[in-house]
């Protein structure tokens, strides 16, 4: 899934803005967060609240490194709302929970700086 985690990486080719604007990437808030212990890789299954217009939807997250679970409920994310469903074993992920790698190649979440309305679209 992921390209690579190297920060000297060059850029990838250059891409036209329409096909920018076909990624929808929402902030939502994670209200619902549970160990997945059948995952391959540590994982944690989030619902995250998307607001009225996209509503909940679920996601398998690699982020046990940096985040008990107990503290993920509440925090805002940003997700990729419009790709399909991606059945990651018995659970079926509805968005694409976003992050970057740190030094290891863990991942760290990307949340607003401020609190903002769930369902706000990035641009």
């Amino acid at each position: 899934m992921h390209v690579t985690h190297d920060p000297a990486a060059a850029a990838e080719p250059t891409i036209a803005f329409d096909d920018f604007l076909r990624v929808d990437v929402r902030v939502g808030t994670i209200v619902s967060a549970e160990p997945y212990p059948e995952a391959r890789k540590p994982a944690y299954k989030l619902v995250i609240d998307f607001g009225a217009a996209i509503g909940r939807r679920r996601s398998s997250a690699q982020i046990t490194e940096h985040y008990a679970v107990e503290e993920l409920v509440g925090r805002q994310v940003a997700a990729v709302v419009n790709f399909p469903p991606r059945q990651i074993g018995k659970f079926l992920s509805e968005v694409l929970t976003l992050g970057f790698p740190d030094a290891d190649g863990k991942v760290v979440l990307v949340s607003p700086s401020e609190r903002v309305p769930d369902g706000g679209r990035l641009f």
